[in-house]
């Protein structure tokens, strides 16, 4: 069992954005549970690894070639995968693991995250989709989401799907125990 997590290769500027990474990793290596990354050793890619390994975790890392002296990889990873795209790291990402969290981060934290709820959405995978709000970081696009809901954009089914904790013990229950919705995406417009 393995989980991917999706970071900022920054650390943000609240030090318990660090602390529950490294606790998240420590967590993953205490339920035998895989983490497959980035790849990078700095920011919250680097605490949760760090968290991981630490204590006894397996690390696997995706890192595109470009951007391995950017985010700087991690020399201490169980296996580094080196990839060509950003593309070929999400596919590798996605193939690697049974699930996904994000922790807070940027553009590419959201676009990693939305990319798997969609593929979730859409049925080409049944995995659990998790947010780990620590400090309350995503309640601001939890209330979009809820809008779409409301104007009609997406099934309430469908935004469940999606598990939020701030907890992170919570959040790997929840996860463990998710079952993917049998229906599907499209909402018809009712005469």
């Amino acid at each position: 069992m393995r989980y991917t997590v999706f970071c900022g290769s920054s650390s943000g500027f609240d030090e318990n954005f660090k602390c529950e990474a490294y606790n998240l990793g420590k967590a993953l290596a205490s339920k035998t549970i895989g983490l497959v990354y980035g790849g990078a050793n700095v920011g919250l890619m680097g605490a949760v690894a760090d968290g991981c390994l630490d204590h006894g975790g397996e690390v696997i890392g995706v890192l595109p070639y470009f951007l391995k002296n950017v985010e700087i990889e991690h020399k201490a990873l169980t296996e580094l995968f080196l990839v060509e795209s950003m593309h070929d790291r999400k596919a590798k990402l996605n193939e690697l693991s049974h699930g996904v969290i994000a922790l807070p981060g940027g553009y590419g934290t959201l676009e990693e995250l939305f990319e798997m709820i969609t593929w979730a959405q859409l049925g080409l995978h049944k995995k659990p989709v998790a947010i780990l709000n620590t400090d309350h970081f995503y309640d601001p696009l939890l209330l979009m989401i809820d809008k779409m809901v409301e104007k009609g954009f997406l099934k309430q089914i469908n935004k469940e799907m999606l598990i939020v904790s701030d907890q992170i013990e919570d959040l790997l229950d929840r996860m463990e125990k998710y079952e993917a919705p049998k229906e599907g995406k499209w909402i018809m417009k009712e005469k």
